[in-house]
């Protein structure tokens, strides 16, 4: 049986700037959100994100977003859905998204 919880998320409006520059800071980060833009919402499971890092440190880079207003996470069954929080995060930092999503994202691992 398939059971549905929601995650606490952090309101993009009150994220500190610093907070979100730290948050996209890292590339590992940059290349989450930007994967979570092609996506539909709640579609992309965490695991299903080819990151080259281990488990634990993609849990942690997952919550990083979640703390910065960046995704708004689901419990689905054993699996962890995400949603890019786009137009509440846009309102609050006009165009730092879009700097993210047009980086030309860099090879994994290089």
């Amino acid at each position: 049986m398939l059971t549905s919880t929601s995650l606490v998320d952090v309101d993009p409006a009150d994220v500190r700037l610093q907070d979100a520059l730290d948050a996209v800071a890292d590339p590992v980060r940059r290349s989450i959100v930007r994967e979570l833009s092609t996506e539909p919402d709640f579609t992309c499971a965490c695991g299903a994100l080819d990151l080259q890092v281990a488990k634990a440190t993609a849990s942690h880079h997952f919550a990083v977003l979640r703390a910065a207003g960046l995704l708004e996470q689901v419990d689905l069954g054993r699996r962890r859905f995400n949603r890019l929080r786009r137009a509440e995060f846009d309102a609050r930092f006009p165009g730092l998204l879009a700097l993210v999503l047009a980086e030309e994202a860099p090879p994994i691992g290089g």
